[in-house]
């Protein structure tokens, strides 16, 4: 008989993420990364200057498989092996979507093992338990990444994670993205403003800090003005015939960015009585945001979590990590008829499904359909 999950160091479970344009599969057992494995077509969409939903979608299907057998094989397991499917189930992009739990729920029928459909917020949130152990509770969250800025406090990260502020409209993923554009430097504008931004000097311009007033949410966020600051000053230097300070711009840009981040996360944790902060999501592994952040969480007394940078971006190790967590605390399993939903509220950590009233499917009678079946 095989040893139980927690003798063998946890759940042993494979994670797929297909929320953009990333192809992520990941592998964990319990706390520790065996495996993560990703196929990006982010190539595919740079002479678009943005994300094609279609072609990231064609783009999934062409690596899923492939990219499972190579995490697989990375982490010296069969698929037999494993405890439990986990997949994005969303938000993101539908069609994208869509691929990775087709995927995952054939697997997971197929080997007659559970599925887990899991919030892509949630698993950023929970991808740092990979790195740094288990999380606090609650754990105190900022996700910044292409389609969220959020503030979130998780109570507990498999049924209980509440909003505490947003984005009301560009993400400052798509802030960077945009500026990025205006200078001509390329998709995606993240990295690429991190590089020229250690060039420049941050106080050259002094670029809005949005919803920073005394009237203005305190947890929610706002970049498009910014942006458009960004690009009226942009567009000023040109029409004036002036070279523009491409560095110095990138390093103001960058400073107004991460300075809004960073204070409204810190005040979020003041004022909920939590003494750490977690920060993750692709813009995460912004070299400045890393630094300020690290700066005012010690000025305040708050301890910083934020996983090494490869962990921050999509991945699938992010949706394992969140798997192995609904396993080892016994959260029921996702029905078989889940779905993919492009809105998924972070509130709904997993989606459950509504077979047997919040009780866990009987995966017992898919094992005979398994015994010889080619993923094991």
């Amino acid at each position: 008989m095989a040893d139980s999950a927690d003798s063998r160091g946890g759940p042993l479970v494979l994670g797929i993420e297909t929320s953009c344009d990333e192809t992520g599969v990941g592998i964990v057992r319990g706390h520790t990364l065996l495996a993560d494995a990703v196929a990006s077509s982010v190539d595919e969409h740079a002479r678009f200057g943005g994300v094609v939903p279609e072609v990231a979608s064609r783009a999934h299907l062409e690596a899923m498989i492939p990219t499972i057998r190579r995490a697989l094989r990375d982490a010296g397991v069969a698929a037999s092996d494993l405890d439990g499917i986990a997949v994005t189930a969303g938000p993101g992009l539908a069609g994208a979507l869509l691929v990775g739990v087709s995927a995952a729920k054939a697997y997971a029928y197929a080997l007659g093992k559970p599925l887990y459909g899991v919030n892509h917020l949630a698993s950023h949130i929970c991808v740092d338990q990979l790195e740094h152990g288990p999380l606090p509770e609650p754990t105190m969250a900022l996700l910044v990444s292409g389609g969220h800025s959020s503030l979130l406090l998780a109570p507990d990260i498999t049924s209980d994670v509440r909003p505490l502020g947003s984005s009301i409209d560009d993400a400052a993923g798509e802030a960077f993205d945009k500026v990025a554009r205006v200078l001509n430097l390329g998709f995606p504008g993240g990295p690429v403003i991190d590089r020229w931004a250690r060039e420049g000097d941050p106080e050259a311009i002094r670029f809005p800090r949005g919803l920073t007033g005394p009237r203005d949410p305190l947890y929610d966020f706002s970049f498009s003005g910014l942006k458009t600051a960004v690009a009226r000053w942009i567009e000023a230097k040109r029409s004036a015939g002036e070279e523009v300070p491409v560095a110095d711009v990138s390093a103001s840009f960058q400073e107004a960015v991460v300075d809004v981040l960073t204070r409204k996360a810190v005040r979020a944790c003041k004022d909920n009585g939590v003494d750490h902060l977690m920060i993750g999501g692709g813009v995460a592994a912004n070299s400045r945001l890393r630094a300020m952040a690290e700066r005012r969480c010690e000025d305040a007394g708050i301890r910083l979590r934020v996983p090494r940078p490869k962990l921050c971006t999509d991945n699938g190790a992010m949706v394992a990590a969140l798997g192995a967590e609904m396993v080892a605390r016994n959260r029921p399993a996702s029905a078989w008829d889940l779905s993919a939903d492009s809105s998924l509220p972070v509130t709904e950590p997993h989606v459950p499904g509504a077979h047997d009233h919040g009780h866990a499917p009987d995966h017992d009678h898919f094992h005979e359909l398994s015994k010889d079946n080619l993923y094991s």
